[in-house]
């Protein structure tokens, strides 16, 4: 079972997709996060959830809330993906999928790494978790919990 609704955001580090550490504690506490974790760059579901929180992106940062997406590809691989979809947000590279088992994210069936939305509120807490294999859901649920 992975984090549970009130469960405090872990401390963690990893580089982003310009090879910048990026540390939880750096907004931990300071304002809410959208963490996302999704199996691989450029995949179709990957690629639609991306394009996706990058369409709504105004509307996350209009609630205050940062989003970060978390994969086990390399920061070069984030940094074209990043790139080619103009996403606007944090791209995070667990290379060694340390935070992944540090947010306990299981496998899907088809034993590709996990997609989980994690939402974390301004006090660093757990708020909401959506795992789901389709993409589009994580997005509206993710704003509707911000947005009440």
């Amino acid at each position: 079972m992975g984090l549970k609704v009130g469960d405090e955001l872990p401390d963690f580090s990893l580089k982003d997709q310009n090879g910048n550490l990026f540390s939880s504690t750096r907004l931990k506490g300071k304002k809410p996060m959208v963490i996302y974790f999704y199996p691989k760059d450029e995949t179709t579901g990957c690629t639609k959830e991306a394009c996706s929180f990058r369409d709504s992106y105004e509307d996350f940062k209009a609630v205050g809330a940062e989003v970060i997406g978390i994969s086990s590809d390399t920061e070069k691989s984030h940094l074209r993906f990043a790139k080619k979809h103009q996403l606007p947000f944090i791209l995070l590279a667990d290379t060694e999928k340390k935070v992944r088992r540090l947010f306990r994210v299981k496998n899907n069936l088809l034993l590709l790494p996990g997609r989980e939305t994690y939402v974390i509120n301004e006090n660093g807490k757990v708020g909401m978790v959506f795992n789901n294999v389709n993409p589009a859901p994580h997005i509206r649920r993710a704003l509707k919990f911000l947005k009440k």
